[in-house]
């Protein structure tokens, strides 16, 4: 939970989750809006990854007939899992807005007209960013902001989709918007193991001062990995850090790695944490020369 929402009393409006299966593994994280008309976006968020996890798993129905066809029609077929999770998105959130009708407290911080003016979707409103390692490709969606980072076995680091501050005039893209299935981002890599692949959502991206240090964070974290009650810990602890001393926002991390290659290649990571550390000294030296 973000600094700022604890001294407001604001509940978490971030949801992360997790699936693990013999074919692939997937992180994920949702980031509900927290402007005045998302007043459920604490709900939209949780819905949005229940329906990412829920797709994809539809999806791999036929995990052999899955791996075959998605490397040739990966374009296609990401799109369709795209505007699957919108849809299934929109059904659980009006399913929950039948059970649980606006309220009267939800709706006294609005004018009559105010409120006439929110559409429905809007009060779920929220981010989603996916990460999917599987057996021998990776690929990832993202709609609004948020990052997605993927660490491959040579130690190479990267966010294989651009970080989105914000569209003009300040919005956000979010699965709330009519036109959500166009606003998603995606990527698509094979022939590359990808030993980790972290999905996080903004609150994490602005408490770094540049990307450098923000991937650089990431293979730091991923050394960590091979014991994972100390990850836990050790990577919690320095997100309620963050959190107070950055942005104020909420933080949430999901990830999904390959424990057997993570160990295997744990000797390369390490060494590429060391060459990076030298080059954050050579860029800070080189700042102060200016």
């Amino acid at each position: 939970m973000g600094a700022s929402h604890e001294k407001k009393g604001i509940v978490c409006q971030d949801s992360s989750a997790h699936k693990v299966t013999e074919y692939y593994a997937a992180a994920v994280v949702a980031d509900g809006h927290g402007s005045k008309k998302h007043f459920r976006s604490n709900i939209g968020s949780q819905c949005a990854v229940e329906a990412t996890l829920e797709t994809i798993e539809r999806f791999y129905e036929d995990p052999e007939e899955f791996e075959t066809n998605f490397p040739k029609n990966h374009k296609m077929i990401i799109k369709k899992i795209q505007k699957q999770i919108i849809t299934l998105w929109n059904k659980k959130i009006m399913a929950h807005l039948e059970e649980h009708p606006v309220n009267a407290g939800e709706r006294k911080k609005f004018t009559p007209d105010e409120f006439q003016a929110i559409s429905p979707e809007s009060y779920y409103g929220t981010t989603l960013i996916a990460a999917v390692a599987a057996r021998g490709f990776s690929f990832g969606l993202q709609i609004g902001d948020g990052s997605l980072v993927s660490v491959f076995e040579d130690g190479e680091t990267i966010m294989p989709m651009d970080y989105e501050e914000a569209n003009p005039a300040n919005i956000t893209s979010s699965m709330c918007n009519t036109n959500a299935a166009a606003m998603f981002e995606s990527f698509y890599i094979e022939n590359k193991q990808v030993i980790a692949m972290f999905a996080s959502t903004d609150g994490l991206y602005t408490s770094f001062g540049s990307d450098n240090d923000f991937l650089d964070y990431h293979t730091i974290i991923s050394t960590q990995l091979p014991d994972m009650e100390k990850f836990e810990a050790a990577v919690v602890k320095n997100l309620v850090k963050r959190s107070h001393y950055g942005t104020e926002d909420d933080i949430s991390l999901a990830v999904a790695v390959n424990e057997d290659l993570l160990n295997e290649k744990l000797d390369v990571i390490k060494q590429k944490v060391a060459e990076n550390k030298q080059r954050a000294i050579e860029r800070k030296a080189s700042l102060l020369n200016k």
